[in-house]
């Protein structure tokens, strides 16, 4: 077991100065497993470090999502190190192949904990659940859902279950995003309510939002 501060100094420069001069980049799996085991910040970067073995030099690794899944705690949108999560996030979820399913649990549980997120979190996270469905049209059913439930007493999502695909998030629909259109802050509710009409197909450029901060809100 490192020390932490020497976990996150060799996963910040794990992609370009560790894994490019090795002869089988795959043996990083068992030092980023147990990296993700740290938490926080830590996790998030051991997440990326896996991010490019699957992608780049043909990892199998089936629980990669719901590991990042799992990170979506209350935190996340209070944490130092959000604006990092959100633009890896954002790398994560942006292959369009990925299933229906999975990508309806994570702009379900995003939106369940933005109920009590601050302002300024509530701005960038809005147009990055916009992205994802635009992405992903086939989750444009949370949207459109006629007689879907309007609270938590009534939504078949299951908050608590580690397994995206178990949760029943596409069964549901997002009321929360509704809710937040009577956000007390007028910029909130203004970016909610984008979710009334169509989306365009060009996605919102959300890098300026992700470092937003209460004093700029």
């Amino acid at each position: 077991q490192l020390p932490t501060g020497l976990y996150k100094k060799v996963l910040v420069i794990l992609h370009d100065s560790i894994l490019p001069y090795m002869n089988e980049p795959t043996l990083m799996i068992d030092f980023l497993t147990v990296a993700y085991g740290i938490g926080g910040a830590i996790s998030l970067l051991a997440l990326n470090g896996l991010f490019i073995l699957i992608h780049q030099h043909n990892l199998e690794y089936p629980d990669f999502y719901k590991k990042l899944y799992s990170l979506l705690d209350p935190s996340i949108y209070h944490v130092k190190y959000r604006a990092r999560f959100f633009h890896l996030a954002d790398l994560f979820l942006s292959s369009s192949h990925l299933p229906a399913y999975l990508v309806a649990a994570f702009i379900k549980r995003l939106s369940r904990l933005a109920l009590t997120a601050p302002p300024e979190a509530l701005l960038m996270v809005i147009p990055f659940i916009c992205n994802l469905f635009r992405r992903h049209p086939a989750c444009k059913v949370l949207v459109h859902r006629p007689n879907g439930p309007e609270d938590m007493s009534e939504d078949p999502y299951i908050m608590e279950e580690e397994e995206p695909s178990e949760s029943r998030a596409l069964e549901s629909s997002l009321w929360e995003i509704q809710s937040l259109q009577n956000h007390y802050h007028p910029d909130v509710a203004k970016a909610a309510a984008v979710l009334n009409q169509s989306l365009s197909e060009i996605e919102d450029d959300i890098s300026g939002l992700l470092e937003l901060s209460a004093y700029e809100v």
